[in-house]
């Protein structure tokens, strides 16, 4: 019926909302109506409904098993915090999750592997969610260099990370097995079954001579399972995470420094680096990515403030050194201190020479009394001379041979140069 569609429609709003009275005529139990309408129709109610209706693979009871639940339950604050920290990602991995119909199952793996923290990197360098080594990373296409690290990228992680759980999966034959091959490594199960089979000995998880992390690593699953199936049975509250996302990709086709894209947002930086922590620099730099991750309510508020946004969308410029070129010449040449070059760039102080390395160059503590006020990178192009180039950038041609070192006034075609120049 049409009229009792738009009434739960307009309830779940508000029930999503957290209200605990609503206008237009509803009572004050509409909502507790509402929601054991939604349980006869089978409807999630939360996130977590939703991957509890989802679970398909069959149940470990194990001793270890009994024995991480005991543990998990006794440890409920930490449970709490790590579904809490969930909340920003666990839609979107559910989601994804049951468009590939998959087992839900799957979203508790962070759950063991990082905690849900998107930055975390353990003792043999892996990293992220959900715990890429770098071998394995690259297999998966994971970009890993100096501006980026798509190991912690939230989305594509979990994208590579189905991907290889479906692989995984496909080999084995066996949800448990393919787990405990996505824990310790395909050629690590693949040898204890050759072992069992050959002994005649059954070839199922429990039953495989395995690493002791590995033996331990479902029986962790399958007890979180158990708590998040019935979480007030272990006296756990777990955090409200409604069925809907969290957040969105916004296009971006310039470079945004991290703190500036944060104010656009108007949201605090430590939530911006939560929902895009595969940045390793300040600066967001465009080849490197072409979006960010915003929470869905911020996304009109960050274009209503770019349009109207008058600063620099970043106070850093990029500069890639020459041979042996000391780290006092590039501070010289860009009027900073040197002390802030290597601060901006974590260099150490025994570090006297680089060559070829990216630097970032902070705008903002350029001096004042500097005679180079900015600074850009210019192609030359045909018919080019260094007067010219100088004239068009209101810059002098003493100061474009200082910036660059150069010896003489010959120049190439299609090479570059740093013009520096001072604003009209």
């Amino acid at each position: 019926m049409p009229c009792l569609k738009a009434y739960c429609i307009l309830l779940c709003i508000a029930l999503m909302a957290g209200c605990t009275s609503v206008s237009a005529g509803f009572q004050s139990n509409d909502l507790h109506n509402v929601r054991s309408l939604l349980k006869r129709n089978n409807e999630p109610l939360d996130a977590w409904d939703r991957m509890r209706k989802g679970f398909q693979m069959p149940n470990l009871n194990t001793e270890l098993s009994k024995q991480w639940l005991q543990y998990y339950a006794s440890h409920p604050e930490s449970i709490k915090k790590i579904a809490e920290r969930s909340s920003k990602y666990l839609y979107f991995v559910i989601e994804e999750i049951n468009r590939r119909n998959l087992p839900t199952e799957l979203a508790l793996i962070p759950f063991i592997e990082s905690a849900y923290n998107p930055t975390a990197i353990s003792k043999n360098k892996a990293s992220g969610l959900w715990q890429f080594v770098p071998k394995t990373a690259q297999h998966f296409n994971l970009k890993q260099d100096w501006w980026c690290d798509e190991r912690r990228d939230p989305v594509i992680s979990t994208y590579a990370a189905l991907d290889y759980l479906e692989k995984l999966y496909k080999t084995q034959g066996n949800w448990h097995l393919a787990l405990a091959a996505y824990n310790c490594g395909e050629s690590t199960i693949q040898k204890a079954i050759a072992k069992n089979k050959l002994l005649g000995l059954p070839t199922n998880y429990s039953s495989l001579k395995i690493p002791e992390e590995t033996r331990n690593y479902v029986p962790k699953i399958q007890a979180i399972k158990t708590i998040i199936k019935n979480p007030e049975k272990f006296g756990i509250e777990l955090p409200k995470v409604n069925n809907s996302p969290y957040f969105s990709s916004v296009k971006k086709n310039k470079d945004i420094d991290i703190e500036v894209a944060a104010k656009l947002a108007e949201i605090s930086l430590e939530e911006f680096k939560a929902l895009n922590p595969s940045y390793n620099r300040p600066i967001i730099k465009g080849p490197y990515s072409q979006t960010i991750l915003l929470p869905i309510h911020t996304i009109d508020t960050f274009h209503n403030n770019l349009k109207s946004f008058k600063g620099n969308l970043s106070n850093w410029k990029i500069y890639k050194s020459k041979n042996r070129e000391t780290f006092t010449s590039i501070s010289e040449r860009f009027g900073i201190s040197e002390t802030d070059l290597r601060k901006s760039n974590h260099i150490k102080h025994q570090q006297k020479l680089t060559s070829g390395q990216i630097l970032l160059i902070p705008t903002d503590k350029i001096k004042k009394n500097s005679m180079i006020s900015n600074l850009i990178e210019y192609e030359i192009k045909t018919g080019d001379t260094l007067s010219k180039i100088a004239k068009d950038h209101n810059t002098t041609l003493n100061n474009l041979i200082k910036a660059n070192k150069l010896k003489n006034d010959k120049i190439i075609a299609g090479s570059k140069i740093m013009v520096p120049y001072k604003k009209k």
